[in-house]
């Protein structure tokens, strides 16, 4: 069929209850060789009419099967069930939950369930905006997101509302150009400065333990004096506090942080202030004593970086320059990991980047050299004569 972007495959058919549907299979492709990533060619065309003609005899033809619910009602049952059955942390539900309000709902809320195609799919994904804090488009690392949640959705109503197919997983994702090992950061002289615009003593300690000891924001706000070993120089990381709840830190477990005196001298100080700091009492409090609002504190934050002259950072990116520093003092990328609390290695091994080489050139530009002009790798000791076996000789002994 030609349309005004080129020919393309269709394909159309009724279904029991007399309905008729009309889906696009893919762009025709007429050259040589492999076709890109999304034209069809004529055989490939035919595939999917002979599986598409399968499954009408299996009953599975989409659109054929009533799932008797709209994706609202499947939004809901998906947010209803990583909250309860997969217990998943409140920040992540606050994430999934504004996704699913600002542009799955939009789009889908009213629709029966059998009637959301790949082709309508991609039209949304297409369709989306800017995001609404920064007004520029947004990436494809957020469109895939989306897409990611969107089919976690169908997926649930598969199983839940008798679904047939999941449209989401016949959708491709989009390239991400991302690089995950390119992090802002401050200095030390920078975490020093912004220290010093904090607006109170308080909020100066918070922002040099976030920088000096890698805990997130809310593990932050949940550490208590019990928590904190002036004698070992660590600090032990039980909790986390966001979104009204305390939760266990992000990886669901605890570890333990070195404490450098920088941080050790700071919190000494905190300590002091005579009151708050009984071994139950936070470290960090908000008001009457209550856990500190995280979202003030991030406001707060920004004032310091402006009093400080400083270039503007995300409050997460204080974690990013303890990791950029920390792995030079780590004996291993497995120590930074503990210290951190990655579930993986590899999510700690994007900071390996940052480790000092300065004799790598050095080591890298001998094994270059040629052979004749390296030096030996071995060389025979050289036997020093004892002053007996000289005399020996002389006497010819």
């Amino acid at each position: 069929m030609e349309r005004k972007r080129g020919a393309a495959w269709y394909a159309k058919y009724r279904l029991p209850d007399g309905r008729q549907v009309q889906t696009k299979i893919g762009p025709v492709w007429t050259g040589r060789g492999r076709p890109p990533t999304g034209y069809v060619t004529g055989r490939l065309a035919e595939e999917w009419l002979r599986d598409t003609l399968d499954a009408a005899r299996r009953g599975m033809l989409p659109g054929s099967v009533r799932a008797g619910a709209t994706f609202a009602d499947a939004a809901a049952e998906w947010l209803r069930y990583v909250e309860q059955d997969r217990d998943c942390k409140p920040s992540t539900l606050s994430d999934y939950r504004s996704v699913v309000r600002a542009r799955l709902l939009p789009a889908f809320g009213e629709m029966r369930l059998e009637d959301i195609t790949p082709q309508l799919i991609e039209e949304w994904r297409a369709s989306l905006g800017s995001g609404r804090a920064t007004g520029r488009p947004l990436t494809n690392r957020t469109r895939n997101k989306s897409l990611t949640i969107l089919g976690g959705i169908l997926e649930r109503a598969r199983k839940v509302y008798g679904l047939p197919s999941n449209a989401a997983r016949d959708v491709e994702k989009l390239r991400e150009r991302y690089d995950a090992t390119r992090f802002a950061f401050y200095s030390p002289e920078e975490v020093l400065a912004l220290v010093r615009g904090a607006a109170s003593e308080q909020d100066g300690a918070i922002f040099l333990t976030a920088a000096f000891t890698g805990l997130r924001r809310g593990e932050l706000i949940a550490l208590r004096w019990r928590d904190v070993d002036f004698e070992r120089s660590s600090i032990r990381v039980y909790g986390s506090f966001a979104n009204g709840k305390l939760t266990t830190p992000k990886s669901g477990r605890g570890r333990v942080v070195p404490m450098v005196p920088e941080v050790a001298e700071e919190l000494a100080r905190l300590s002091q202030r005579g009151h708050a700091a009984g071994d139950d009492d936070l470290v960090f409090p908000g008001e009457l004593g209550l856990y500190l609002d995280g979202s003030a504190l991030r406001r707060r934050f920004r004032v310091a970086q402006e009093r400080a002259g400083l270039r503007p950072i995300r409050f997460h990116d204080l974690r990013h320059t303890f990791g950029t520093l920390a792995v030079r003092g780590a004996e291993s990328i497995v120590e930074l990991q503990a210290w951190l609390g990655h579930a993986e290695v590899r999510t700690t091994m994007r900071y390996t980047h940052y480790r000092e080489q300065s004799d790598a050139a050095e080591r890298l530009a001998a094994a270059f050299r040629p052979a004749e002009a390296r030096a030996p790798d071995w060389q025979p000791a050289t036997r020093t004569t004892s002053p007996c076996e000289a005399d020996n000789r002389r006497h010819g002994r």
